[in-house]
């Protein structure tokens, strides 16, 4: 990818550097005064380094009236690396910068076409925006048990259906690294003159390797948020956002970032999401084609291994995936009679080997540039012990698998209303038919199964009961256990 801007310079850092420099005195926030009062024992753990760059941006990295223009600098160059016109970086995550997104593109009461296979946070975001959603559901893989991203079809069908929606959003990656059709969904919804916006939690990383799939800005996306934390080497929860063009206004985007995100922003996140962007802007082919290589020995060497099911490119089809990002590694493992939960659970606790995300059917480990040789052997060794190890781990209830679209519930009342209007708590055998004043996300990976407002069908409440037995994790349901559940209450 050209870049014009010099891609060597890291603001951030740099003023860090500068800071401890001059060795200023602080008597402002934060009140652990760059790790003077932290307690010896929290800095065996911690470490001294990261206390001593927690400083703030206004009369620390940069003065009251951040003249120098540090993090517009650092942000300046990320978009320039990338791609894009204007970059915003984000300290709360991408579950923050996709509502600023979703804000800036549809204001209370107005329409907005979403991906069914949102994350919870997508959803938090209808509900705290007030935003009617207009669901575009993904295609069901009946024998994988997966949706696989909607297409650009199913865009215009929404859209010609709903003319007065005001853009769309679409989720690509997923969590299982099935990609979208990005520019033809892009190509679609600027015919009908609305943005699209994409949130691509998974895929910062995809804009310096020419071997990945398509970079969002690069398919004619308008607004794409990512989560560097996730693929990167930017510290948990930081996030960017990525915008190009006119079809959203950067100052509007910026105010509805302002209305949403924290006074008190991390210069961790900042000075390590510059610092990435400096790694990938000048090392970042060559590190992610080494990723690419180590990804392919290991996606060879599992898919070998008896009673495994590696998930390759023969999901990429019409009604199936666009693309598929190499660097993740999902694997199902219904051939050794154990669940997605059961075979994650047995890894962690026997070879000490976490995964990132778990179903009923399948796992899914992500390679990064981090990866080596080493990590990517006790990866594969620790599959290969599973196979051996699989009549140890004994049998547990399994989830029921819904049939193909039977999750796809209708929506009977703004999700705004239904979540914050009068509600009460049922049994899961009397909630059939009665509107979900809540979310309920398996997790991970956190794609909700209700989402409020939406009429709860007999097929969604067996998967999550059983689903629970079957050690399916609910966090954000008032009752995870789901012998019950919140709905909008009988008027």
């Amino acid at each position: 990818m050209s870049q014009s801007k010099d891609q060597s310079r890291v603001p951030v850092l740099e003023a860090l550097e500068e800071f401890r420099r001059r060795g200023d005195l602080v008597f402002g926030p934060p009140g652990h005064k760059q790790g003077r009062g932290v307690d010896a024992r929290v800095l065996d753990v911690m470490g001294e380094g990261v206390f001593r760059s927690d400083v703030l941006t206004l009369n620390g990295l940069d003065d009251r009236r951040e003249s120098q223009g540090v993090l517009s600098q650092a942000e300046g160059l990320m978009a320039d690396a990338v791609g894009a016109d204007t970059a915003f970086f984000s300290t709360c995550g991408s579950s923050l910068s996709v509502k600023t997104a979703m804000l800036a593109v549809a204001g209370p009461g107005e329409k907005l076409l979403i991906s069914r296979n949102a994350h919870k946070s997508v959803v938090a975001a209808v509900i705290v925006n007030g935003t009617r959603p207009v669901w575009v559901h993904p295609h069901w893989d009946e024998q994988l048990a997966l949706a696989h991203p909607p297409e650009p079809s199913d865009v215009r069908r929404e859209l010609e259906a709903n003319p007065d929606a005001k853009g769309m959003l679409l989720i690509t990656p997923t969590d299982w690294g099935t990609c979208a059709d990005i520019e033809g969904v892009a190509q679609v919804c600027h015919e009908f003159g609305v943005p699209l916006i994409v949130d691509e939690a998974w895929g910062a990383h995809l804009p310096f390797h020419d071997e990945l799939p398509s970079w969002g800005m690069d398919a004619g996306a308008d607004l794409v948020v990512t989560s560097v934390h996730k693929m990167g080497a930017a510290v948990e929860q930081s996030s960017v956002f990525h915008l190009r063009g006119d079809r959203v206004d950067p100052s509007v985007l910026k105010q509805r970032e302002d209305l949403l995100g924290t006074t008190s922003s991390s210069s961790l996140v900042y000075a390590s999401l510059d610092g990435w962007r400096r790694q990938m802007a000048e090392h970042g082919h060559e590190l992610l084609g080494r990723a690419l290589q180590l990804a392919s020995t290991a996606r060879g060497e599992i898919d070998a291994l008896p009673g495994l099911s590696l998930m390759g490119r023969e999901v990429v089809r019409p009604q199936g995936a666009y693309d598929l990002d190499p660097l993740a590694i999902t694997v199902d493992v219904r051939g050794l009679g154990v669940s997605g939960y059961q075979a994650a659970d047995w890894m962690r606790a026997e070879y000490h080997v976490d995964l990132g995300s778990m179903d009923q059917c399948r796992v899914s480990a992500r390679l990064t540039h981090a990866d080596d040789d080493s990590t990517v052997s006790a990866l594969v060794e620790a599959f290969r012990r599973l196979v051996r190890d699989g009549d140890r781990i004994g049998s547990q209830p399994q989830a029921e698998l819904p049939p193909p679209r039977s999750l796809e519930l209708e929506t009977v009342m703004l999700p705004r209303e239904a979540f914050f209007g009068p509600v009460e708590q049922v049994a899961a055998d009397r909630a059939v038919g009665r509107v979900a004043a809540e979310m309920a996300s398996p997790y991970p990976p956190g794609v909700p199964v209700l989402a409020p407002g939406e009429r709860i069908t007999a097929e969604a409440m067996d998967y999550l009961v059983t689903g629970v037995a079957a050690g399916m994790l609910i966090p954000d349901a008032a009752d995870p256990s789901m012998a019950t559940v919140r709905v909008v209450a009988d008027r």
